[in-house]
């Protein structure tokens, strides 16, 4: 139809975001919302704090200051149809799909120590968390 979209190729969340933890993730979900209200996942991706920078060695975050994160959800195709909406969903947590992170920024795998962590993404001129969608021009 003429007003479906497209979206053909690899999908990023970019996200500017504090957290009162040391270490901890940001998920992104891009998802088809039905014209009934169904939500179908169309792709997703995680990046823990500590990795925000490739190529680097991991390094903990300082809470309360503003990072960017780059979220890869990896590559789809995906036809919106017309009167669908497009939701992207942001969380700190994605588990059991994902593993878990207690916050900490101690070894996951062996820690047995949870802390509550409060995280707050920022949207502005100064901090244009935004996502790369592929449209495809038909």
């Amino acid at each position: 139809m003429k007003n479906d979209l497209e979206v053909t190729g690899p999908v990023k969340a970019v996200v500017y975001a504090s957290s009162s933890a040391v270490n901890t993730d940001f998920t992104a979900r891009l998802v088809d919302v039905y014209p009934d209200g169904r939500a179908i996942r169309i792709c997703e991706g995680i990046i823990r704090a500590d990795h925000r920078n490739p190529g680097v060695p991991p390094s903990h975050i300082s809470p309360g200051i503003i990072y960017e994160y780059t979220i890869d959800l990896w590559a789809t195709s995906n036809v919106f149809m017309e009167g669908h909406q497009i939701r992207i969903e942001i969380s700190s947590s994605n588990f059991p799909r994902f593993d878990r992170n207690l916050n900490t920024g101690k070894f996951f795998a062996t820690d047995t120590t949870m802390i509550h962590a409060e995280q707050v993404i920022y949207h502005s001129p100064a901090y244009p968390s935004h996502i790369i969608l592929p449209i495809i021009n038909n």
